[in-house]
């Protein structure tokens, strides 16, 4: 697991770098390890090297890595396309969700938060492009679902989430992005996290005020086809 350690140095220094040319503290990014397709030990490896912040995308594949690493200072976040009938574990499991994208996903999750947990903190994820093949409200349903959201009882509402399209470049909708939360703000909602940028362009999402960089293979290295 040598390679993991040397990657995360690298990371964290490309992170410190990034930070330091926006003005920002390193401290203000919290880097979320995807560990979707990767093994306990190769989490474990990364935990240790540094990292407190890992992301899952599949239940069925998490499920027994978090059970195995239950003892570990480990802080899960699913970052996975949110299905109905997959909330309730969601919602036992994890302490952040980056992808509700509807009221309906957001009121199970709710309902289903055990009452002696601390609130589910979750991000709305934005489909800034229309793109029919991902999840995501649209930019102009967002004030409404967000103050929907915010009203829920075992909820934290906590900022918006993006996969940017394929179209423009990832600046301009990490820009967007960055714009959308700051109208929300002005609206009345009061909002701390932007979930944007993955290993190949979260240096551009820092200088647009990420604080959360969702990165896989510069860390783990390729996964298998």
């Amino acid at each position: 697991m040598t390679q993991i350690t040397d990657h995360l140095a690298q990371i964290f220094e490309r992170v410190a770098r990034a930070t330091i040319r926006s003005g920002r503290s390193p401290n203000s990014v919290t880097i979320v390890a995807v560990s979707k397709q990767q093994s306990a030990s190769a989490i474990d490896a990364a935990q240790r090297g540094g990292i407190s912040n890992f992301g899952e995308s599949y239940l069925q594949e998490a499920a027994p890595k978090i059970a195995a690493l239950g003892a570990a200072p480990i802080t899960w976040h699913f970052v996975g396309r949110m299905q109905a009938n997959k909330t309730r574990q969601v919602a036992e499991t994890f302490a952040w969700v980056h992808t509700v994208d509807r009221l309906k996903i957001a009121e199970r999750l709710s309902e289903q938060r055990s009452p002696f947990a601390p609130p589910l903190n979750v991000l709305i994820q934005v489909n800034q492009g229309g793109e029919p093949q991902k999840s995501g409200a649209r930019p102009e349903e967002l004030a409404e679902l967000a103050h929907a959201i915010a009203a829920l009882p075992r909820l934290k509402l906590r900022g918006l989430m993006t996969l940017p399209p394929q179209s423009g470049t990832p600046r301009q909708w990490f820009a967007e992005l960055a714009a959308l939360r700051s109208q929300l703000e002005n609206d009345g909602i009061a909002l701390d996290s932007l979930s944007m940028g993955m290993s190949g362009d979260f240096e551009d999402a820092i200088a647009a005020g990420a604080t959360h960089v969702r990165i896989g293979t510069a860390i783990f290295g390729s996964r298998a086809a």
